[in-house]
């Protein structure tokens, strides 16, 4: 147990990013110059990205086209621009990071929510001399709905207005103003110019106005620390393992990733679906049998009792249950070629279950610009509304603001099998 809490310990300092903004914002010129800066690029990276022709040395800093460190596909590389996500790793002596660099465009705002789904902070880049455009109120409302803890703007390119604190001052405070119209509370503004590094890891000598820390500074001292583990026991169950061998022929373990709170050997846990107890009997993982897990491990349980629990089952504490329904409401991000309508029939993917749903009613589509709620008979792509969905079956739940993994689900064509839209647990 000592040494897989040092392994926790090592893993609690990995901060999850991911980047966010229009097009030509300068997302991935930011995460170039953070690799750089902080040494993340190889030096074969820096010399396939060099600008100058025959140049055999490994460029500088300011000869890098640092956008070229993460534009990773060809058609990224002749556009100009982010399509796909692109994950990137760096780390500083006080912290790993890993940063997901997400698409600027509206078509790719699907690719975006992927993106920023497991995240534990986000950074919304915002060009200085256009100011908050719509797409950076959409990605900051979606930022909003996937209950991101930490929301750092970054006004980027403040070369290009003269490092003119009135230009930044402006737009930080609409920016508070957007985020706190819908309950952001966590938000700091960060004036910068990732071409120069101003602002990024080092200071810089333009902008001594800002007082506040560089970005470097407040990713490395934002708190990562989550209390999933103190959170009412979910085990949403993937696989009932029956080696049926000559050594193991009645044994029956229960596979699965703990998506929150603990389980001890001797508790009494509930099949949430049928009502039926048992208590756990052993804690099995790779490592070897544990007293005691928590999320996010990987774990098998065998309990005494012959219970009926398969796949899509959800196992947890008597004393905690979770909610159920079988109309479910949801704020949901669409992400699919065709709109949402009512009526039409999709799957539901919610942990390890899945289930067949309707649109009972569209209960109303969020205007990204006023936060307001307007009526709607469809949810078009990149749309996000309130949808109540009637279930075939009970769906075992907690509400998103409660539980990111509990409280989440994805939408599944029945005919394409395409994943078409992301949701929210009210």
């Amino acid at each position: 147990m000592t040494e897989f809490n040092f392994k926790l310990s090592q893993e609690i300092e990995l901060l999850r990013l991911v980047t966010v903004g229009s097009v030509d914002d300068g997302k991935s010129t930011l995460i170039g110059r953070l690799l750089v800066d902080t040494k993340g690029a190889f030096e074969d990276q820096l010399l396939a990205v060099r600008k100058k022709k025959g140049q055999t040395h490994v460029a500088s800093a300011a000869e890098i086209d640092l956008a070229m460190l993460t534009d990773g596909l060809a058609a990224e590389r002749e556009q100009g621009i982010t399509i796909d996500v692109a994950y990137r790793y760096f780390a500083t002596p006080r912290r790993k990071f890993i940063m997901a660099d997400c698409p600027g465009h509206e078509q790719y705002t699907r690719n975006m929510v992927t993106g920023a789904s497991t995240a534990n902070a986000a950074i919304i880049l915002i060009d200085a001399r256009n100011g908050v455009m719509p797409q950076t109120k959409r990605h900051t409302h979606i930022l909003g709905l996937l209950g991101i803890p930490h929301l750092i703007v970054a006004v980027n390119k403040m070369d290009l207005v003269n490092h003119n604190q009135a230009v930044f001052e402006q737009i930080r405070a609409e920016m508070q103003e957007y985020c706190a119209r819908q309950g952001i509370r966590d938000l700091i503004c960060i004036p910068m110019s990732a071409l120069n590094g101003d602002m990024v890891a080092v200071r810089g000598e333009h902008m001594d106005w800002y007082e506040g820390q560089t970005l470097l500074e407040t990713l490395e001292s934002l708190s990562v620390m989550d209390d999933i583990d103190r959170k009412p026991f979910r085990f949403p169950v993937q696989l009932v393992n029956r080696p049926q061998t000559p050594d193991l022929p009645d044994y029956r373990g229960f596979m699965g990733t703990i998506a929150s709170g603990t389980v001890r050997v001797g508790d009494e846990v509930m099949v949430a679906s049928t009502g039926l107890t048992s208590r756990v009997e052993e804690i099995v993982t790779f490592d070897g049998n544990l007293e005691e897990a928590f999320a996010p491990q990987s774990i098998t349980l065998t309990l005494s009792d012959e219970i009926d629990i398969s796949r899509g089952d959800m196992l947890v504490h008597p004393t905690a249950r979770p909610n159920d329904t079988r109309d479910l409401v949801a704020n949901v991000c669409w992400i699919g070629d065709e709109p949402l309508t009512l009526r039409k029939k999709y799957l539901i993917k919610h942990t390890t279950n899945t289930a067949k749903a309707m649109v009972a009613s569209i209960d109303f589509r969020r205007d990204i610009h006023t936060l307001e709620k307007m009526d709607a008979d469809e949810l078009a792509m990149n749309e996000i509304g309130q949808i109540t969905f009637r279930l075939q079956k009970p769906l075992y739940y907690d509400a998103y603001k409660d539980n990111r993994l509990t409280g989440s689900f994805i939408i599944i064509d029945t005919f394409t099998n395409n994943t078409v839209g992301a949701g929210m647990i009210v």
